[in-house]
């Protein structure tokens, strides 16, 4: 398997580290389903997932990924913004995605921002378990992703290292501003 081909394929393959059935974890940012389908499929049948996104069209879409696949039932869905993320969830989760950007084919002017996301990150890693993952791929090629992703950084760069362990994968040679993978684990106490 070809798991660095892009990060996210990289962040679910991390993931798979972590979370097993009867886990918990939210996706933080639904847009078409695609991760809330791998983390309600790796969950399995005990396990809670919880997709957060402002857009309608977002909670629509994932809706339709998930009964197409036939495990809705684990999966809640939430039509609000991931910054008021403790405001729907409680407890601990092993894993926590973000997929930064806009959602395809809604428009960019429905991207994430750093007023939003850095709040929503703090709030994550307040609940991730011990060993717990957060992914975040960011994409720096739309208008006001620079702004998100010095912000993301300076967040990641600000976690003390007794309690975090923080990387950044990206892609070195390639062309364009490819989208690159942070990943957070809460160092077991």
């Amino acid at each position: 398997m070809r798991f660095l081909k892009n990060p996210v394929i990289l962040a679910q393959y991390l993931l798979r580290q972590i979370l097993r059935p009867g886990g918990r974890a939210i996706d933080a940012t639904a847009g078409n389903g695609q991760d809330t389908v791998f983390l309600a499929s790796v969950v399995g049948n005990d396990g809670e997932v919880f997709a957060f996104d402002t857009q309608p069209l977002a909670i629509h879409r994932t809706a339709e990924r998930l009964k197409q696949a036939g495990i809705e039932t684990r999966v809640y869905l939430i039509n609000a913004g991931h910054e008021k993320m403790k405001d729907y969830v409680h407890g601990l989760f092993q894993a926590v995605m973000f997929n930064l950007g806009y959602l395809p084919g809604a428009g960019k002017q429905f991207a994430t921002r750093p007023e939003t996301t850095v709040p929503a990150l703090q709030q994550a890693v307040e609940l991730l378990t011990p060993g717990g993952i957060l992914t975040v791929v960011i994409y720096v090629g739309h208008p006001g992703a620079l702004e998100e992703q010095k912000a993301v950084e300076e967040w990641a760069a600000s976690l003390p290292q007794d309690k975090w362990d923080v990387i950044r994968c990206d892609y070195p040679n390639r062309i364009n501003d490819p989208p690159y993978l942070l990943v957070v684990q809460r160092i077991d106490l």
